[in-house]
């Protein structure tokens, strides 16, 4: 049947055919003839099947993952003969009240290539596997013993034009149901309902087949089909997404309507809704589920979109293939800009320098424009909906083209988007993917790189700017995402853009012994894969947010707190600006808190007005409350926090939506008592005392600190590589990771030159170097001690010409297993770098050693606390080890070694010891996007230079 608008519900009755079905696996398409599709058919011996689903992740086959690469030879249209092939069948009954008549049998999704029948009789087949089908079947219908056969072939013609990077996972993965069709009930329809921001009235017009009426009881509308109506409205947008609730009435049916008038244009070079530039903070976004693949429910829907929101994330691409329809539902009520993306993607073609490619060549194109009306005409009343996206890394040609030109006449109301032509001839806004901080400038400034046709460069120099892909989330990271942020305020031609991606890709296994872990591509003895590419979310794939969306959300939060300076000291003042499109601040309350040393000593409300979008304020807090017999001296911060007023449908009123830090004047401590300075003297046993310390004389190594034994501490240098630090390989530029191995810092070695006992110090003088290189880092460690802190001054000096920057630069030491609790003061409380670091907040914070792990999917360097003052780790009695620094330091704890997690390939590969590897660096390297994107910028860069840094250790209880 033609493709048309979906609706949730209406009077008309459905029947879902969710459930049990009966199965047989194929490893060929011909393995069997059609007999199976007869009703009298005996599937006795065959297997049962939860639907929808996908028969890999139900015990049959196995998924496969790759990026660009077709699993298959790429010999257009023909796929192999080994083609995993199920069969499925389903008996069911109507309802009693059923009655006669017109029915239709509709497929939300099957991957990849489906065949057809009812009761023997075959309907036909289609190809499109994230996009709906239906069929006729109201005359082939019986009361009861329904028996519904299909046929699934994982390849097909169609997977040339599928080849999105994911895992492959054929199946019958959507909704199934049969739906009755009355006379006169609604064929399609088309809700036009646009916003004039001038005078503030939208205008409603619903064209429908058959035609009927259309009622909007808030509005006191009641119009027929085809008339416009005009009106004074609240309008939609992301921020107050705002619907109408109507209804439409045909003879034969009726169909619940949700409303959302609002305007979409790109008009003075920029993209507008309702006559205001947007800016997108948006995600790209594959559905997924770590047990199911992209069979979602509704809960899953819902939690995505609620943890989006609470984490100001404002708009979503459907990375690379329209969702299920009840996301859309969800984004129109829970307020999100959505670029609705064709389920199209050719880039296997590309490494053969798409030479064969579908989408040039006009053979294919009725299968393009296929797919394009199938998601347009699914999915046009959707209000969410900003930006038709044509599709993905599908290179150029003509098929794009016709594509296009079908889209501008079928929905004028809508811009069009595709990144892969950077002629931008056949869209609305310039797309690029992971165009570096330099270039971005560029853009911003229209004075980007001229293209050769000079029509079409005036052309994209007028079009607004997107990222629709950018700062690749795999791993620890990304990095740099303040800098972009920067860029899409200062330009107002940049309008932001969309992570990739939203949520790891991680498949929920069991290791033999029972351990949980996330499998990625590889782990499935696929011949050809991807490897862990496929884990690059801002969301583990159990959902749990990592680092980056917590980093992320404070990049993007629609409200900047910040110092105004030229302050007189006792006073404090904050500049709040609104940085929503729409929105002003009245529906925020804004608290002050004033800490010492992460003890609070004071809080209270701030009066803000309600600014509009874009404007700012100025706010003096409190004079600072004065200390109570001598306690709260040291460092003291004003925290300022934006908190919802009220509950939303996506969060409870107090729910944090932005919040700034500001130092305060430092309260001075009393003055200490004068220590005198240990002198070292000579020990039985080789060993040399200094204060509460006790060394090797030989190596100058620390054994004991108040009787309490350690290893080291001693300059590290090395981390266990990120994903980013390993880059992709078509990369541009030296990829860090494998510089660094080159080079050796994986395996330095170490020389002690001197141990000198001097009269108040210990100098211990070192190098450290990898081997087969002429580099070396000039080590002195001197050590100075009171009557209960040891104390370490490092100085490093480097030697030779080193070609690029360090990973880390510190020292590392094992201390007792037993420490199983970590308190610090500085940056947390979760982990931050240099370039990932503005969630992280001055306080006081504490949580298990266990606690500061990340559990990436793939191990790797995670979970340091940047900006630290001081440190310790203790045991249930109070016991333990502190760490001061001076300047301050980035500290880690976990309980294995950065050998044991550079080595390791899951979480569960990685055993606790029965030692804590505590990390103190001095600086680390920053983290970047080099996985997919830019590398770390020059400021985050951790260059070879003489550095110093010094530590102060005591024991605790």
């Amino acid at each position: 049947m033609p493709p048309r608008a979906w609706y949730a519900a209406s009077d008309a009755a459905r029947l879902s055919l969710h459930g049990t079905w009966r199965f047989r696996l194929a490893t060929t398409a011909a393995a069997h003839d059609e007999s199976f599709a007869r009703p009298d058919f005996d599937d006795s011996q065959w297997e049962d099947l939860r639907l929808p689903g996908h028969w890999p992740l139900k015990g049959h086959g196995a998924p496969a993952y790759t990026n660009t690469a077709y699993p298959f030879p790429v010999d257009p249209p023909r796929v192999p003969d080994e083609n995993p092939t199920g069969d499925h069948r389903r008996v069911f009954d109507l309802p009693g009240d059923w009655g006669e008549g017109p029915a239709v049998l509709h497929f939300g999704g099957v991957e990849s290539c489906a065949r057809v029948w009812l009761n023997g009789q075959e309907l036909g087949h289609f190809k499109g596997s994230r996009l709906p089908h239906e069929f006729e079947v109201g005359q082939l219908l019986r009361p009861r013993g329904n028996v519904l056969a299909v046929r699934v072939h994982q390849w097909s013609s169609g997977s040339y034009l599928e080849d999105q990077d994911q895992w492959w996972l054929p199946g019958i993965f959507r909704n199934v149901s049969v739906h009755r069709r009355p006379r006169g009930s609604v064929v399609d329809h088309f809700v036009h309902a646009g916003f004039d921001h001038l005078t503030g009235t939208g205008t409603l017009r619903v064209e429908c087949e058959p035609a009927g009426r259309v009622t909007v009881p808030a509005l006191g509308l009641d119009l027929a089909t085809g008339e416009s109506a005009t009106a004074p409205v609240r309008p939609w947008t992301a921020e107050r997404p705002h619907l109408y609730d109507g209804e439409l009435i045909t003879a034969g049916e009726r169909i619940p309507l949700r409303i959302g008038f609002r305007t979409v244009r790109v008009e003075d070079g920029l993209l507008k809704v309702n006559g205001r530039r947007i800016l997108l903070r948006g995600v790209n976004r594959h559905e997924f589920h770590p047990r199911y693949g992209r069979t979602l429910g509704p809960e899953a829907m819902r939690h995505d979109l609620v943890l989006m929101k609470r984490h100001n994330i404002n708009a979503v691409r459907t990375s690379h293939y329209p969702p299920h329809p009840a996301f859309l539902d969800l984004c129109d009520e829970l307020g999100l800009w959505v670029v609705d993306e064709c389920d199209l993607e050719t880039h296997g073609f590309a490494q053969q320098g798409w030479r064969g490619n579908p989408v040039d060549d006009e053979r294919w194109e009725p299968a393009l424009l296929d797919r394009a009306r199938r998601m347009v005409e699914r999915d046009k009343n959707h209000p969410s909906i900003v930006l038709w996206s044509l599709g993905n890394e599908c290179g150029t040609g003509r098929g794009l083209s016709a594509m296009a030109a079908w889209m501008r006449e079928r929905d004028p109301s809508r811009p069009l988007h595709y990144e892969g032509d950077r002629s931008c001839a056949d869209t609305d806004v310039y797309s690029r993917m992971y165009a570096d901080h330099t270039e971005v400038e560029r853009i911003g400034r229209r004075a980007e790189e001229a293209l050769d046709d000079p029509e079409l460069d005036a052309r994209r120099r007028q079009l607004p700017f997107l990222l629709c892909e950018y700062a690749h989330a795999m791993g620890n990271g990304p990095g740099g995402l303040s800098e972009y942020q920067r860029l899409f305020e200062r330009y107002e031609r940049c309008q932001g853009g969309f992570v990739w991606e939203w949520i790891d890709h991680g498949l929920r296994q069991r290791t033999p012994d029972g351990g949980v872990f996330h499998a990625y591509g590889g782990d499935f003895g696929e011949e050809l894969h991807d490897g862990n590419f496929v884990c690059d979310g801002l969301v583990f794939p159990d959902r749990v947010p990592s680092p980056g969306l917590v980093e992320f959300k404070k990049v993007v939060e629609p409200v900047r707190i910040e110092e105004v300076p030229g302050g007189d000291g006792a006073t404090c003042a904050v500049r709040i600006t609104n940085l929503h499109d729409f929105a002003d601040l009245g529906h925020l309350t804004f608290v002050w808190q004033y800490a010492v040393v992460g003890q609070s000593r004071g809080h209270g409300w701030l009066e803000v007005p309600a600014v509009g979008p874009g404007e700012s304020a100025e706010v003096t807090l409190p004079r600072p409350p004065a200390p109570e017999d001598g306690a709260g001296t040291g460092e003291a911060w004003w925290t300022v926090q934006a908190l919802l007023a009220a509950d939303t449908p996506w969060a409870e009123a107090g729910h944090e939506v932005a919040w700034g830090q500001m130092p305060a004047p430092v309260l001075p401590p009393p003055a200490p008592p004068a220590t005198v300075r240990a002198a070292p003297r000579r020990g039985e046993g080789n060993v040399i005392v200094l204060g509460p310390g006790t060394f090797d004389a030989t190596s100058g190594a620390l054994r004991y600190l108040d009787g309490v034994e350690l290893v080291g501490p001693r300059l590290d240098v090395w981390r266990a590589p990120t994903d980013n630090d390993e880059a992709a390989p078509w990369q541009p530029g030296p990829r860090p990771a494998s510089e660094w191995r080159r080079l050796g810092l994986h395996r330095m070695r170490h020389r002690v030159d001197a141990v000198e006992a001097g009269a108040d110090a210990l100098v211990v003088r070192t190098r450290i170097a990898p081997a087969a290189t002429d580099l070396g880092l000039r080590t002195v460690y001197r050590w100075t001690a009171g009557p209960a802190v040891l104390r370490l001054e490092v100085a490093v000096e480097p030697e030779g010409d080193w070609p690029g920057p360090l990973p880390r630069l510190g020292v590392t030491m094992a201390v007792c297993g037993s420490l199983g609790l970590a308190e610090w003061f500085g940056g947390g409380p979760g982990e931050g770098y240099p370039d990932t670091g503005a969630a992280a907040r001055v306080g006081r914070w504490s949580m298990p050693v266990d606690a500061l792990q990340t559990p990436y999917v793939r191990p790797q360097e995670n979970g340091a606390r940047p900006q630290v003052r001081w440190a310790q780790l203790t045991r249930g009695d109070g016991s333990g080890l502190r760490v001061e620094g001076d300047p301050h330091f980035s500290f880690t704890a976990r309980r294995w070694s950065v050998e044991e997690l550079a080595a390791a390939r899951h979480t569960t590969d990685l055993t606790p010891g029965d030692r804590l590897w505590l990390h103190l660096d001095h600086a680390q390297h920053g983290i970047g996007s080099q996985s997919c994107g830019p590398g770390v910028l020059p400021q985050h860069r951790l260059e070879v230079a003489p550095a110093r840094f010094s530590f102060a250790l005591s024991t605790l209880g």
